[in-house]
């Protein structure tokens, strides 16, 4: 009897030690902090279906790039999570004579993924149909969203940034071009120069110089303030050196590639390209699409931190939920609130404004992230296909460098999310003795991130250790 009452005892009371030893380890992290900056910690065991530990959970927080776990979670949750995006070319009039007497129109889904194998697939539908000559305009649809090319509270100056692309349903090459710099043979020379993809669109002026110190830092940038697009290349190239510029309006840039491209297959147009929405009658014909699964969109939306394919699922969610032709970014927001809303929370307790986290004016609690957390755990539709996309702990994506040679390598999935002053990571690990856990830690008024990052990773690396 006494052998059982001493088992039933330990039984009781092992687990609390456990849990009292992470929670004072959690706590000495804390207090270790940098003065000044605030962080919200919120640990959950999902196996057991109860809280580790908990600090400033219902603080609001800018999530940063952790938006993005709620606009995934947000388009898993939907029946029809499974819809491509899909760029199509549509023709309205008649054929004759190796003529089109009438307009030919591309019609924009918000595609992230449409580069050069898309940009082929459209140009190659055009040219197998029987007409050289478009006695009318070609046209590109961009009557999916609004005129507004940045989200609520984006920086203005964060322009010509790649990660800050011009927002329209035609995106070519995410809005970007990538030039590459590479010394010449002869020290002193202008370095030789590759960008990609080729396009009449922008201009490149070359003032780099080939292993010569004098010439100042390797920069690449575009007259933004101008709203133009030469792109001026500058200093001192001493090895292979590459960057990603945005260009000034992505609807230009696409529809201005389509007609050069068509042109050199042979097919002219009577005037140059304008954009109008294609109304249905009964002269019109699709000739080619263009699809992206949804999940490829997710994957690098989450691995890479991408904020236009944010941005882009922002804008299907809105697609999908409404009737509405022209839509806004508030109408993908609107899915992501009736969802926080379906966990419990009222309107009045967050704010969300964009998909990516890209603004300064998106508001979460740890709470909210870890209810989403645990929302897309409990039901296999949404949470195989979520966990597949996070970054891994010192294996790929965001995380490809963080925590190897620890207990948390490659036991943490997971998005990161970072702008001035902010650092947040939540997701997914398992304890020592196998048991699921999700969390959230969002770091708030930390100026130099690599304290708040260290921390993440320690708080990873003790729930990785874990055990009751």
């Amino acid at each position: 009897m006494n052998r059982l009452l001493l088992s039933l005892f330990l039984f009781s009371v092992l687990p609390l030690c456990g849990q009292s030893l992470l929670t004072e380890e959690l706590d000495k992290l804390i207090a270790a902090l940098p003065e000044g900056s605030e962080v919200g910690v919120s640990i959950y065991d999902l196996t057991d279906k109860k809280s580790l530990f908990t600090y400033n959970v219902n603080k609001l927080s800018r999530p940063a790039s952790t938006m993005k776990l709620a606009t995934g979670i947000a388009t898993l949750a939907r029946k029809d999570r499974d819809v491509p995006f899909s760029t199509e070319v549509w023709y309205q009039g008649t054929v004759a004579n190796d003529t089109l007497f009438g307009d030919l129109y591309v019609v924009g889904g918000f595609d992230p993924e449409f580069e050069e194998e898309g940009m082929r697939t459209l140009v190659s539908s055009v040219v197998q149909q029987p007409f050289r000559v478009i006695a009318g305009r070609i046209y590109g649809d961009v009557s999916m969203k609004d005129s507004l090319y940045w989200g609520q509270g984006w920086a203005w100056d964060d322009t010509p940034e790649a990660y800050q692309p011009y927002l329209s349903p035609l995106m070519y090459s995410k809005g970007t071009v990538t030039v590459t710099a590479t010394p010449a043979n002869v020290i002193g020379d202008t370095a030789q120069l590759f960008v990609y993809p080729p396009s009449s669109y922008y201009t490149v002026e070359n003032m780099s110089r080939t292993k010569t110190s004098s010439a100042g830092r390797f920069k690449v940038d575009r007259n933004w303030l101008d709203n133009g697009n030469m792109i001026t290349v500058k200093g001192n190239v001493d090895r292979s050196s590459g960057r990603e510029i945005n260009v000034y309006s992505s609807q230009d840039f696409f529809m201005h590639t389509f007609v050069e491209r068509l042109a050199a297959q042979g097919v002219v147009a009577d005037s140059v390209y304008a954009f109008g929405e294609l109304l249905p009658d009964s002269t019109e014909v699709l000739i080619g699409r263009f699809e992206t699964p949804t999940q490829r969109v997710l994957e690098q939306m989450m691995k890479e931190s991408d904020n236009l394919y944010a941005e882009a699922l922002l804008y299907r969610l809105a697609a999908r939920s409404t009737d509405k032709k022209r839509l806004t970014a508030q109408d993908g927001t609107k899915e992501i609130a009736g969802l926080l809303r379906r966990l419990g929370y009222k309107s009045e307790q967050f704010r969300v404004v964009d998909g990516s986290g890209l603004s300064n004016y998106n508001y979460l609690t740890p709470a909210m992230l870890l209810d989403l957390l645990k929302f897309a755990y409990s039901d296999n539709d949404i949470f195989l296909p979520l966990y597949k996309t996070l970054p891994v702990s010192g294996v790929d994506g965001t995380l490809k460098h963080r925590m190897k040679q620890t207990a948390a390598h490659r036991n943490v999935h997971a998005k990161t999310g970072s702008f001035t002053g902010i650092n947040c990571l939540a997701g997914y690990t398992q304890t020592a003795d196998g048991h699921d856990i999700a969390f959230v830690i969002m770091n708030q008024n930390v100026l130099q991130p690599i304290k708040a990052r260290e921390f993440q990773n320690k708080v990873c690396e003790l729930i990785c250790k874990y055990a009751e």
